[in-house]
């Protein structure tokens, strides 16, 4: 495993179905995510991490830190996509779709300036990784996450990108193009014995 993309833990804005802003914390749902997170992914061992500097982000990353015993790299590259004068507001009280394709919150970033964030996202990524002597933790946002593994990985036959990553979710990715995805969208960490039994261990 090379580089593992990690979306934040819960909210009660996602709960919620809010737009949210960047102050927004974890809910104690999503502090017990990360905490399991945490345990999942310091069995396989990971030397750096890069984070979303809102703070549920910063949430999310702190258990990897103190577990691993390293520092956590913030960059606002990793940030959800940003929705302008609309953050704070529930979906439902919209008039029209935010994620629609040709929607631009005002004060906001629209879809391609979005993409072409991410795309330098994924460049600092990916130049980190190679920097880096070992594997990399990045923890940033739903949207994001779908972004990097759309238009930036290569997924198995088969496999299409999640239209919602869920929280705390991870995916895997080759560190060298072209990006191959092994895991995609994966919260195994999350379920209990008996609900990976009548899965069948399902990743």
């Amino acid at each position: 495993m090379t580089i593992l993309l990690v979306r934040h833990g819960e909210t009660d804005g996602n709960a919620a179905r809010i737009l949210q802003r960047p102050d927004v914390p974890l809910n104690a749902r999503g502090v017990h995510q990360a905490e399991q997170l945490a345990r999942r992914l310091s069995a396989h061992g990971f030397v750096r991490i890069l984070c979303s500097d809102f703070l549920r982000a910063q949430m999310t990353a702190a258990p990897l830190a103190d577990c691993a015993g390293i520092a956590i790299e913030e960059s606002p590259l990793l940030q959800e996509r940003n929705f302008g004068d609309l953050r704070g507001m529930p979906y439902a009280g919209l008039a029209e779709d935010p994620f629609g394709p040709d929607f631009a919150p005002p004060n906001g970033e629209d879809w391609p300036a979005f993409h072409a964030r991410v795309a330098d996202a994924f460049a600092f990524i990916a130049s980190t990784r190679r920097s880096t002597n070992g594997t990399l933790v990045v923890v940033t946002h739903g949207l994001v996450c779908r972004a990097l593994v759309e238009r930036h990985a290569l997924l198995p036959d088969g496999v299409a990108t999640p239209e919602r990553f869920d929280n705390t979710s991870v995916t895997v990715l080759h560190e060298d193009a072209p990006h191959r995805a092994s895991l995609v969208n994966c919260t195994r960490h999350l379920a209990t014995p008996p609900e990976m039994d009548r899965s069948g261990g399902r990743a």
